[in-house]
C-alpha cells in the first residue's frame, strides 16, 4: 500500500473484555485488546504499529471510554481509516471515534483522571442477562445502600489506598479520589436490585476498584460496619482480609484530560 503523510491518531475504544487477557499486549498468542487493535491497523495499513492506552484494564474487564493513540502513514481521509479499522476489528471491539492528536499526546500520562463503573446486583437467583457484565453479589436479600454510601464517601480526597490495592512498579499508594458514589435501580421483571458504583480518581492501584467494591458489598450485607471499613481504610494495610469483586462487573467509562 502506498504511504502518505504521518498521521497522529487519538481514538476512543469500547470493548467487551470477556475473552481477552486484559488490554496490554502479552507474549505469544495470548488475546489482548491492544494486540487485536494493532493487528487490525496493520491489516488496513500494511504497517506495524505500537499503540498506547490510557488504562491497562485487567483480564475480563470492559471499557466504553478507553483512549488510545498511535501514529501511521496514511494518504486517505482520516474517516476512511476509522471505517476500515472498525470493519477489520473483532465484533467485541469497536473504535468509537478517531481524531488527529496533538503532537506529543500520550493517553496515559496526559490524563487528569479516569472514571470506572462497577455493576453488581442482589437477587434470590442468578440473572443470566446480567451475569456477563455484573456480579451477583448477594442472594439472601437486598444490600443496604445507605451504609454503603456512607462508606463510599469516606474515600473522597487524597488518601493512602494501600488497603485496597498494590502500586504498579513500586510507586506510591496515595491516590486522589474525586468521585465515589452509588446508584440503585430495580431490574424489570426479575426485581433484582442493581447497584452501579462510580469512582473517579487521578490514578488507580492494581485491583483497587474491585477490592473497594468487595468491601462495600460486605458493608451493605451487614458483615462489616462502616466504622470497621473506615478503620481498615485508614490503616492502609494491604493484608486486611477482603474479597475482590470479579472482573466482569468493571468497565472503564471515561478518561478526562
Amino acid at each position: 500500500m502506498a504511504q502518505g503523510a504521518r498521521l497522529n491518531c487519538r481514538g476512543v475504544v469500547a470493548y467487551d473484555g470477556t475473552r481477552y487477557a486484559g488490554f496490554q499486549r502479552q507474549a505469544g498468542d495470548t488475546p489482548t485488546i491492544q494486540g487485536a487493535i494493532e493487528a487490525a491497523i496493520r491489516q488496513v495499513t500494511g504497517q506495524p504499529v505500537t499503540l498506547t492506552g490510557a488504562g491497562r484494564t485487567d483480564s475480563g474487564v470492559h471499557a466504553t471510554g478507553q483512549v488510545i493513540a498511535f501514529e501511521v502513514a496514511w494518504r486517505h481521509p482520516r474517516q476512511e481509516l476509522w471505517r476500515a479499522i472498525n470493519a477489520t476489528l473483532p465484533g467485541d471491539i469497536a473504535l468509537q471515534s478517531l481524531e488527529e492528536a496533538q503532537a506529543g499526546f500520550h493517553p496515559r500520562f496526559d490524563a487528569r483522571s479516569r472514571v470506572y463503573e462497577y455493576t453488581l446486583y442482589a437477587a434470590p437467583v442468578r440473572q443470566p442477562l446480567l451475569d456477563r457484565y455484573a456480579w451477583h453479589a448477594r442472594a439472601d436479600g437486598p444490600l443496604d445502600l445507605v451504609v454503603m454510601r456512607q462508606a463510599a464517601a469516606l474515600l473522597i480526597g487524597a488518601r493512602d489506598f494501600a488497603t485496597f490495592g498494590q502500586p504498579p512498579q513500586g510507586e506510591t499508594t496515595i491516590r486522589e479520589v474525586r468521585r465515589s458514589e452509588l446508584a440503585e435501580t430495580v431490574e424489570p421483571g426479575s426485581g433484582a436490585q442493581v447497584i452501579r458504583y462510580t469512582i473517579e480518581a487521578n490514578a488507580f492501584l492494581y485491583r483497587m476498584v474491585r477490592r473497594i467494591v468487595g468491601a462495600l458489598v460486605r458493608v451493605g450485607a451487614g458483615q462489616v460496619a462502616v466504622s470497621e471499613f473506615e478503620a481498615a481504610f485508614r490503616a492502609a494495610d494491604g493484608s486486611w482480609p477482603n474479597q475482590t469483586a470479579p472482573a466482569q462487573g468493571l468497565r472503564l467509562t471515561q478518561v478526562i484530560y
